[in-house]
């Protein structure tokens, strides 16, 4: 049983004036880095982790997990405005999030991305105080084969995000698998493709990659339109923001589904907001009674990726702090801060230290409804920059690139690399190779080559081991499932087609 009045005395605490200025500041911070392409939220956590030396616990915290809301959300903005993902996980709403915009309906885009992540934010909160235990022990079994059984479930996204031709789909996705064999070899450390370079050894990083793929290809297609002359966009830009609730009702089932995928994913270490977002895009585009509208600016769209992407906020921190293990690279810093505030996450945190826990929990609810405001008053602004004129946007597009490809490793052998991946991405598009797909198989290659290999390594080569492993096999059987749906599915749409022609 939970203890309501240590409960009630962690809220006391929260709601001091000092610790709600830290938690406000956090946000706003998490907003700014989110918001710059290359500025993720895990840089800004390690950044200013040192300032939070001298800062009680509850201040520090603040600070910190306001960051890690604020930043997880605010990648979304660049994603929707530019098509430039600010961080990995908001890639996916890129596919619907830029269309609406280009359709003259940025602040809608940048609101329903703002409250879908709130929602996913809150959702896994409210999980994590309730069902951290029994989630964290889930984590526990995973091993090698249910690792790779969850990110090839992931990869089945490669079938809803291919466009018209679902073989260069899956062509453009095996590209994307074998940039991601670039480097050493993660079971042998030998180098591979890497050409005699030194830079390469370490693989291709995501974050140039996505800035390249994404935002330099954009930006070139845009250079290219720049001497014809296009439809105008109109920006429906309202007096005053309003939430639609309806949109989210209507979209329940989707909401709720995503909310599920992020906290469960979030919670599995090593997995993180890149499989959430692209597993809780495919299953809303699944289910969709209009999958045709998916990539033209579907609501939908917009609401899986950044409810799932949010949702790990809560998700990752289950393991974080029941088991000691980071959930993704963020929680991994955040481990170090609360080591540094004397605390060892563990199994018995829960029991010795529940108040800690409650506090943390209050911080994540008080700064998803901060970013909730924050995000309100400053959506405005920020759809206003589709109204700069093109010929001036793409050189600031680029020079953002150039910053956010730098800002990745410090070098300028990764802007030379999203430079590289920008051009090939731009003719790949004009050979009808969608991008998105690319994206994914370089997200999760170092997720299924080096799980598949240990799990055969583990299994003396019986590679059984995936099926008689329940977990893995729930996955993989799910993966089939989804196969063969998104098979009739297309199989459907195409003797419509033949038969209208």
């Amino acid at each position: 049983m939970f203890d309501l009045q240590l409960v009630g005395g962690a809220l006391l605490q929260i709601l001091q004036p000092v610790v709600l200025m830290w938690i406000a500041v956090g946000v706003f911070v998490g907003i700014v880095f989110g918001a710059i392409p290359g500025l993720t939220a895990t840089t800004a956590i390690a950044l200013f982790t040192p300032i939070t030396f001298g800062l009680g616990f509850n201040e520090s915290f603040g600070f910190l997990l306001g960051i890690y809301c604020g930043g997880y959300w605010a990648g979304a903005i660049p994603s929707i405005l530019i098509r430039t993902p600010g961080a990995p996980g908001n890639a996916a709403t890129a596919l619907d999030g830029y269309p609406m915009a280009m359709s003259g309906r940025p602040a809608e885009a940048l609101t329903i991305s703002l409250v879908a992540s709130w929602i996913g934010g809150v959702f896994s909160a409210i999980t994590l105080f309730f069902f951290s235990p029994l989630i964290s022990s889930l984590a526990l079994d995973f091993g090698p084969q249910e690792y790779f059984s969850v990110a090839i479930l992931g990869f089945t996204a490669v079938a809803s995000i291919s466009g018209k031709s679902l073989y260069k789909g899956l062509a453009a996705g095996m590209i994307g698998l074998v940039l991601s064999f670039v480097g050493l070899d993660p079971i042998d450390g030998v180098p591979r493709f890497t050409f005699g370079s030194i830079n390469l050894l370490s693989g291709i990083e995501t974050t140039p990659a996505l800035i390249g793929l994404f935002a330099v290809s954009e930006a070139l297609a845009s250079a290219e339109k720049l001497g014809v002359k296009a439809k105008e966009i109109v920006l429906n830009m309202e007096g005053k923001m309003r939430i639609r609730w309806k949109t989210y009702w209507e979209n329940r089932g989707t909401v709720l589904k995503s909310a599920v995928i992020g906290t469960i994913i979030g919670a599995i270490p090593g997995t993180g907001s890149v499989i959430a977002s692209w597993l809780s895009y495919n299953e809303a585009k699944l289910s969709s009674k209009n999958p045709e509208e998916f990539g033209k600016g579907a609501v939908a769209g917009i609401i899986a990726p950044e409810v799932a992407n949010n949702a790990v906020t809560g998700g990752a921190c289950i393991p974080l702090l029941t088991l000691g293990i980071p959930g993704d690279p963020t929680t991994a810093v955040l481990l170090y801060a609360l080591i540094i505030q004397g605390l060892t996450p563990g199994p018995l945190m829960i029991r010795d230290k529940f108040d800690m826990f409650a506090v943390i929990l209050f911080i994540l609810l008080i700064a998803n409804f901060m970013m909730l405001g924050m995000g309100m008053v400053l959506t405005k602004q920020f759809a206003k920059v589709l109204r700069t004129p093109k010929h001036i946007m793409v050189p600031v597009i680029l020079v953002l690139c150039v910053a956010g490809a730098y800002g990745a490793g410090n070098s300028m052998f990764e802007v030379r690399l999203a430079l590289t991946l920008g051009v090939f991405a731009f003719f790949a598009v004009k050979l009808g190779f969608p991008v998105a797909p690319m994206v994914l198989g370089l997200v999760l290659g170092p997720v299924i080559e080096p799980n598949f290999r240990r799990a055969l390594i583990g299994s003396q080569m019986n590679p059984a081991i995936f099926i008689t492993s329940p977990i893995s096999a729930v996955f993989l059987a799910l993966t089939v499932l989804i196969v063969v749906v998104l098979y009739r599915r297309n199989k459907k749409i195409d003797k419509s087609l033949n038969q209208g022609g």
